[in-house]
């Protein structure tokens, strides 16, 4: 995994995303329907004082991901606060390497806490695009916020001065893969002034498959048989698609002048590092 820390303020999500991949973590408590992972969230109560003692462990540059297994900002959260809470608790901190994700607009109600984060620490903001298309994005993600709207969020943050951009993840075969559907969603992520763009491709864990096939079957039903040729009981689509689709987005940045998140990232001041041996440990 390209981090070393994970942090998830919820179990379940109910954005009901077709394709997600972490339904399986229903399964840990005995819940083998994977609709339960998206009508049955759990909310993680005392999150900052546990997130208080397990920062202890963690050692200078090893990145901090919010939101792997979650979204952090799904509509839970404006009731309990459970991410805001991380997040003042991060704050208090620094030198820390902190990534979030999310397919949510309600992350803007956040940009006090996150800027005042990023005073001390590297944050980033990943918002999840995975089409422009409207009503495509309301069948594949059917109650996540639009795509326009996700937009505007990520070109807002980075007017607030916190660093966002787009992971296009994933990219569905036949669905959203098309190069011209990938051009409108990296030149909309430049023009809309966005640090960065990453692109993942579909997996389908068995847990997925569940859910994934059966949508398909009713959605895309000329596609069955082309994902059955290629999962063929695997998770993962052959190295070539992979390679593919890197090579495309690779182009498509190059195009519109803009980057992969892994390149570049952004310094803290040499005042901060230094403190943080005192407010971390």
């Amino acid at each position: 995994m390209p981090f070393t820390w994970t942090i998830n303020p919820y179990r379940g999500c109910e954005f009901a995303c077709k394709y997600c991949y972490a339904r399986y973590t229903h399964e840990f408590m005995e819940m083998r329907d994977g609709i339960d992972f998206e009508r049955k969230i759990y909310v993680k109560q005392h999150t900052a004082n546990l997130l208080r003692q397990e920062l202890r462990k963690v050692k200078t540059g090893e990145d901090i991901a919010i939101g792997t297994a979650t979204d952090p900002y799904q509509p839970a959260e404006r009731r309990f606060e459970v991410t805001r809470a991380i997040l003042e608790e991060l704050s208090l901190h620094s030198d820390l390497d902190i990534g979030i994700v999310t397919k949510s607009n309600l992350v803007l109600r956040d940009v006090d806490v996150l800027r005042e984060a990023g005073k001390r620490n590297r944050i980033a903001v990943n918002i999840t695009i995975t089409t422009l298309n409207t009503e495509l994005a309301r069948i594949l993600e059917p109650r996540a916020p639009r795509p326009d709207l996700r937009m505007e969020a990520m070109r807002k943050l980075n007017e607030a001065g916190i660093e966002a951009g787009v992971i296009c993840a994933p990219v569905l075969p036949g669905i959203t893969d098309s190069p011209r559907d990938l051009e409108a969603l990296v030149r909309a992520t430049a023009e809309a002034g966005g640090k960065y763009i990453n692109a993942n491709s579909l997996f389908l864990k068995p847990c997925s498959a569940a859910i994934f096939m059966p949508f398909l079957e009713k959605e895309f039903p000329h596609l069955v048989e082309n994902y059955k040729q290629r999962f063929g009981g695997k998770a993962f689509l052959s190295a070539a698609y992979r390679k593919g689709l890197s090579q495309l987005m690779a182009r498509l940045r190059e195009k519109y002048g803009i980057r992969a998140r892994s390149e570049q990232r952004p310094e803290v001041s040499s005042a901060a590092r230094s403190s943080v041996q005192l407010s971390l440990f």
